[in-house]
């Protein structure tokens, strides 16, 4: 049971990052976010926040 806690965890958190002007979601990898190799699909954006869990 921990097992599937773990996959479901990492599928929705793990390279996951938000932008900042409008809202969509990317996968991609921590150092090409630091480094704004990343361009966000719709906005043409270079800044990104990693996912809040949800209390």
């Amino acid at each position: 049971m921990a097992g599937k806690l773990v996959e479901a965890i990492a599928r929705l958190f793990k390279n996951k990052f938000i932008c900042k002007n409008c809202k969509t979601s990317i996968r991609t990898t921590n150092l090409k976010v630091i480094k704004k190799e990343v361009t966000c699909r719709s906005c043409g954006g270079h800044k990104f926040r990693p996912v809040r869990l949800k209390k």
